[in-house]
Order: structure tokens, then sequence, then C-alpha cells
């Protein structure tokens, strides 16, 4: 839980919160609601995403549920410090997508009086820490973990499962190439696809 409110209001510093979870863990949805919130207060926002996400649009941030709001696209990171101007909120989305200087943007931010809400995956599909999210989670004064829930155990889902064979790093997708798994299904299922893999290339050099 975070606190919107200072007890020091001589002290002029922003903040940094960060959402992370999973995949379909609600993330972006969580990041419209704090934006839309800030909106609806009168406060000034900007919001910004990186310009390869375009599964759903362009320039919109849009949730899986459909919710969405507008955005700047942007290539690298710092094209973000460029872009503020006059504002007291600043929402970015899929930060894990942006190169580390995405955590001296937003401390940079930060240290100018503005409330910094960061969205991103805490984990690639192969369950290794993602990008500059580490970084972030270190620095940022509030951090929210957003959980999915698995779809072969129902239990709560901290792993991004990617069913598709692609072991790029950066990798957009949605149901059709991603899942949500529990920390066991997750194993399993890593298991047997290394397995399947495996099958395949000595499929591959046995003789007919």
């Amino acid at each position: 839980m975070f606190l919107e409110n200072t007890v020091n209001h001589t002290e002029q510093f922003g903040w940094i919160e960060v959402i992370c979870g999973s995949m379909f863990s609600g993330k972006t949805e969580e990041l419209i609601r704090r934006l839309k919130r800030a909106q609806f207060a009168k406060q000034r926002v900007e919001i910004f995403k990186p310009a390869v996400d375009t599964r759903y649009d362009n320039e919109m941030v849009v949730s899986h549920d459909a919710n969405e709001i507008r955005s700047t696209p942007v290539p690298v990171a710092s094209n973000i410090r460029l872009m503020v101007n006059d504002v007291d909120v600043v929402g970015i989305d899929e930060a894990q997508f942006f190169d580390d200087e995405i955590v001296a943007v937003c401390n940079d931010l930060a240290n100018q009086g503005i409330r910094v809400i960061v969205a991103g995956l805490d984990m690639d599909f192969k369950g290794n820490p993602f990008g500059p999210m580490p970084a972030l989670m270190a620095t940022a004064e509030y951090v929210t973990k957003v959980h999915a829930v698995c779809t072969r155990t129902g239990n709560l889902a901290h792993y991004s499962f990617r069913k598709a064979k692609s072991d790029d790093i950066v990798f957009l997708g949605e149901t059709q190439e991603y899942e949500p798994l529990s920390r066991a299904a997750f194993y399993k299922a890593q298991i047997s696809k290394k397995e399947e893999i495996q099958k395949e290339k000595d499929s591959e050099i046995s003789p007919e």
C-alpha cells in the first residue's frame, strides 16, 4: 500500500511507484487506474510506452481488459526526459522493454518533484529478472506485485510461460504465445518443453 500525502511539505521531492508481476496479472490495468485517478484530480499527467509495443494500438496504453489511456510511444528511455514538461505525474508502461537508462530517467523525474508510476514484467519467459525492472524496483519507494491465476492449477501465477518456440527475450504476444503459471506448473512446463525440443532435435539427426 502506498501513501500519497507526505508529512513534511517543505520537501518537494517526488517518488517512484513500480507495479510488477507476470503477464495477465493486471499491471497495466492498475497503472491506468492510478493515472485516471490523477487526471480526475486535475493533475497534469503524461504517459509513455516503448515504441516496440504495438500489440493493441500504436499510441494508446491498453490493458488485456481493453481499458485504455492515451500515451506517447518512445524508442529510447532518454526521450522521456526530453518530452516531460510541467507535469505532476508520469506513467510508464512495459518498462522492461526500455534500455537501462530508464532507471536514471525515473529517478531524475522523481527528484524534480514528479510522481512516477511504472508498470512492467519483473521476470522474462525463462523466469529471470527482466531488463531494468530489478533496478527500478530497488530504487522505488513503493512496489506493488500483482498476480495472475495459473491456467493449469488455479493457484497464484508468478511466471509468464512462453508456449511459442522463440528464444528471443523480447517477443510480443498474448494468450496464444504465453500463459501465466504458478511456480510448480512453470517448473513442470519448462521440463516438458525441453524434452519436446530434444525429441525434435533427435528426430532431425536420426536416419530414417
